[in-house]
């Protein structure tokens, strides 16, 4: 525990000293954050699942989720920015790949990306078309991926393609970006702009045989999101502190009838429930981060997590910026950025209405397997 608590320590100075005075510049700015990125390394945030001997900090989920929480409460785009190598980290070791665990040192200095998304393909990833050919030596990669995180800054890719029919076709792929891989502009966005996304175009990638890391793809995909949901859940936890710390502060500030808001019931009764919530999200989060971190099966409790941190997120920095009235509608506040960059937390790494499909069957299949 004293570990975790130097950890946490560590990203909360970086996060009120290096990402706090630049969030609204990096906003604007809407480009990977380079600077922040090469000295969040040296403190080892992009690779705090990567074992110490392949060149990362040997942490694990519980780790991550603590950083991931401080780091957001500066700003969510960044804390994204810095801790996605780690989802990539995931899919490499979790791959059970000699090849894709010699690319583990590079992500230390580099960015990588985990191309699974696709135009008719969210939620539903099994429905994925992109294609791996089989050629002598290895594969031609024939396909179009969207809303890939980081792909216009990445050096490699993890690509999942199909080299069969339904979902037990899909393998994964380590790709290197000068092999062919075509990079769209970045995607205009909402919110979280220093972190930004891109389409990823494979027209005929040519491959070697050891590039295929893994045929079961659809099984390592969704073992990824069970690690990678609680991190999603504590970047929405940091957000809606923030809110919650940046409501409090006005209302105790602002003054209405003679009062200061704090008095006024409505807006206490807002800020005690963002505070519940707040507090219900975290534990979710902590539980399902320790299951992954024991090796334990967590997928009820990531999406459980997952769902209720995000839309916890969404619903308090809404109230939040009620609270700051017409001023939070202001982008001279900070609640408007807030605002912008919580909805995504609703749909990447899966939507809010997916995590409650997943908490339906989770609950039924352990019903079934729990009952005499």
């Amino acid at each position: 525990m004293d570990l975790e608590k130097s950890v946490r320590e560590l990203a909360q100075r970086f996060a009120r000293e290096r990402i706090l005075p630049q969030a609204r510049h990096l906003d604007q700015d809407a480009r990977f954050p380079w600077p922040l990125f090469r000295e969040a390394a040296g403190l080892g945030f992009p690779v705090l699942v990567v074992p110490e001997e392949l060149g990362g900090a040997g942490l694990g989920p519980r780790s991550l989720v603590l950083v991931a929480e401080e780091l957001a409460y500066a700003c969510t785009g960044v804390a994204a920015a810095l801790l996605l190598n780690n989802l990539v980290a995931d899919a490499l070791l979790l791959s059970g790949s000699a090849h894709a665990r010699s690319f583990l040192p590079r992500l230390r200095e580099e960015v990588a990306s985990y191309a699974l998304t696709e135009s008719h393909a969210g939620s539903d990833a099994a429905a994925i078309r992109t294609q791996a050919e089989r050629v002598p030596g290895g594969y031609r990669l024939h396909g179009r991926k969207t809303w890939i995180s980081h792909a216009p800054e990445a050096s490699f890719f993890v690509v999942f393609a199909k080299v069969a029919e339904g979902r037990e076709g899909i393998a994964a792929f380590l790709v290197e970006r000068g092999t062919g891989v075509e990079v769209g502009p970045p995607l205009p966005k909402l919110g979280q702009k220093a972190s930004p996304a891109a389409e990823v175009y494979l027209d005929g990638v040519l491959v070697p045989e050891e590039s295929l890391i893994t045929r079961q793809g659809f099984a390592l995909a969704m073992r990824v999101f069970n690690r990678s949901r609680p991190m999603v859940a504590a970047l929405a936890v940091g957000l809606l502190r923030r809110a919650l710390d940046e409501a409090l502060a006005y209302a105790v500030m602002r003054e209405a009838f003679g009062r200061p808001l704090l008095e006024h019931q409505g807006v206490g009764v807002k800020l005690a429930e963002m505070h519940m919530d707040l507090e219900a999200a975290r534990l979710l989060t902590l539980k399902a981060a320790e299951l992954a971190e024991r090796g334990e099966e967590n997928a009820l409790e990531a999406a459980t997590a997952k769902a209720f941190a995000a839309d916890a997120a969404v619903r308090g920095v809404s109230e939040a910026l009620q609270v700051f009235g017409g001023n939070g509608y202001s982008e001279e506040y900070p609640l408007a950025k807030l605002y912008r960059d919580a909805k995504v937390l609703q749909i990447y790494e899966g939507t809010s209405e997916i995590q409650r499909l997943i908490i339906l069957r989770e609950l039924v299949r352990r019903r079934i397997w729990e009952s005499p």
